[in-house]
């Protein structure tokens, strides 16, 4: 995680299955980061489908990648993440999402279940964004 890579799948889909398994009464969740791979993706639609359930959607923010390390970058001010203050780690993350998690994007195109967010404009708009979509997911 420090040089930017992801967390194996296994591990990752792991701690999701236990974590889900811990809250059987839930009406939902959101997996904010999740799936972030195709191998995720397919794990977890056979994970839910063992429980007679299914993604409802995948909302996804899109944004112009210098827009993104700005973010990150000025993020690494207030957070003291220190991987988000090297330009060079966060162009690798960058690098990472492009070839192993934008498939993802592709894997629920094509269930017909992709929302594509505006990423651009102040918190609370964004934030409104995203609200509308999730709200079309659950009518």
């Amino acid at each position: 995680m420090d040089k930017g890579e992801l967390v194996p799948d296994s591990l990752t889909i792991s701690m999701l299955q236990s974590e889900v398994e811990k809250h059987p009464g839930a009406k939902g969740f959101i997996f904010d980061g999740f799936p972030r791979t195709s191998a995720q993706a397919e794990a977890l639609d056979v994970f839910l489908t063992s429980r007679n359930t299914s993604i409802s959607g995948m909302l996804a923010l899109e944004v112009e990648e210098e827009e993104l390390i700005k973010r990150l970058l000025n993020r690494a001010k207030t957070s003291g993440r220190a991987d988000d203050s090297d330009e060079s780690i966060v162009r690798n993350r960058i690098a990472v999402y492009n070839r192993e998690t934008a498939p993802v994007a592709e894997f629920y195109k094509n269930q017909n279940k992709y929302r594509g967010i505006y990423g651009i404009g102040s918190v609370e708009e964004i934030s409104q964004r995203l609200c509308e979509s999730i709200d079309t997911l659950k009518s």
